[in-house]
């Protein structure tokens, strides 16, 4: 647990509550904007949508390069000050996008997007939590990954909305609006400070170093992560064009990708009873391995493309949640946050480069190669979990965590 400034008692519906409300509105109006806004912002300016959409990759990039710095100040200094500056980041960010006049500025908009985007998505909520409630807060994490499942649901037709009535740069502006008149006072009345004195007493200041021993468990979570965010980013973007390329008409293929959100949040309702039951490493392998049936199911072209991606869905919904549980149970309180940000490092800087390798890959090859490469990502990843449960050993895993 922690030592808060006083007069500032940590209320955990309160916090998880406050960071739900702005996961949703961070995630909206950053990671899931350009779904909405790259084509009005083309036949606005004339820019390449590929460019458009660079710009997202290039906000997850710096996102990457400056996860395992931003970790490091939230075991630090707590969740507080770092998430009320990804706000006022991603306001300044989102209205230098809305007054971009070409693509330099529009390039230099995403650096600033992508450094609030590294301080104020789930790496960052999840540090902010296990900051607060040390191995305690598996729960607080898992209803987190809930209100985020909303983000696409609720922002999509809002986005869609405002471009509508008021245009895509306004939309912009609006985004701007609401990161710094509810989400910034929502982290700064919300979440508790930190006593940063007793911080340091307890270590904290070095909580970013790993003992040698525990290196190799970083090391296959840290592959496990980057393999998941390569599958997740490459069918995030580029799902519709497959199954249309596979004979499916557009408003098919919308409906069945539709059905990948609420497999996710009924997969993390579901976590979410029986979680508490199992150690969290478990939560990870059955997340894993849904991903890799869901996946083999698609490749193979059998007619269960509906169940294919419920299962998918599943498996992308709990695993969220394991990649901030499993950490919190593996490795010390005082290190949660800094590893955290060491283990986002690699997975956003490849999920920046996923969406343009998978453009590619449809383009030189039928989508049957791209389904069969991510399957075998997938199957990797259910050899790296194992191997984790091998190295943590059977008694450790009779703990829940």
């Amino acid at each position: 647990m922690i030592a808060t400034a006083p007069g500032r008692p940590v209320s955990r519906p309160r916090v998880v509550t406050a960071l739900g409300i702005t996961q949703i509105l961070a995630w909206g109006s950053t990671y899931y904007l350009m779904a909405v806004l790259a084509r009005p912002i083309s036949a606005d300016t004339g820019w390449p949508i590929a460019w458009i959409v660079g710009g997202l990759s290039f906000g997850l990039l710096v996102s990457g390069l400056c996860a395992p710095r931003v970790g490091r100040l939230i075991q630090a200094y707590g969740g507080r000050p770092v998430m009320s500056l990804s706000s006022m980041l991603l306001a300044i960010g989102l209205c230098l996008v809305g007054l971009a006049p070409n693509l330099p500025v529009y390039f230099a908009a995403w650096l600033l997007v992508g450094l609030g985007m590294s301080c104020g998505l789930y790496d960052a909520a999840f540090s902010t939590l296990g900051r607060y409630f040390g191995k305690d807060a598996r729960r607080a994490i898992t209803t987190l990954t809930l209100f985020g499942g909303f983000a696409s649901t609720l922002c999509w037709p809002l986005s869609a909305f405002m471009v509508e009535q008021i245009g895509w740069r306004s939309a912009c502006f609006a985004y701007a609006a609401i990161q710094l008149l509810v989400c910034m006072p929502l982290h700064l009345l919300a979440l508790p400070s930190i006593d940063r004195p007793a911080a340091l007493a307890a270590g904290q200041s070095k909580a970013h170093v790993l003992a040698p021993a525990q290196r190799p468990l970083f090391l296959l979570l840290a592959a496990t992560s980057v393999l998941c965010g390569l599958i997740n980013s490459m069918i995030a973007v580029h799902l519709l064009t497959i199954l249309q390329l596979r004979g499916a008409e557009l408003a098919a293929a919308v409906a069945l990708g539709a059905l990948v959100g609420p497999a996710q949040v009924g997969a993390r309702v579901i976590e979410m009873v029986v979680g508490k039951r199992h150690h969290p490493l478990w939560t990870m392998l059955t997340a894993v391995t849904l991903m890799t049936v869901a996946l083999v199911l698609l490749w193979s072209a059998l007619p269960v493309t509906a169940l294919a991606l419920l299962i998918y869905g599943a498996g992308i919904g709990i695993f969220s949640i394991a990649r901030g549980s499993v950490p919190l149970a593996l490795f010390a309180e005082s290190q949660y946050a800094a590893v955290m940000g060491k283990l986002a490092f690699p997975s956003l800087i490849v999920q920046a480069a996923a969406p343009s390798l998978g453009g590619i890959l449809l383009d030189r090859f039928d989508p049957a190669t791209l389904l069969a490469l991510l399957g075998l990502s997938a199957a990797t990843t259910v050899v790296l979990v194992l191997a984790i449960v091998r190295r943590t050993g059977r008694k450790a895993l009779t703990r829940t965590g």
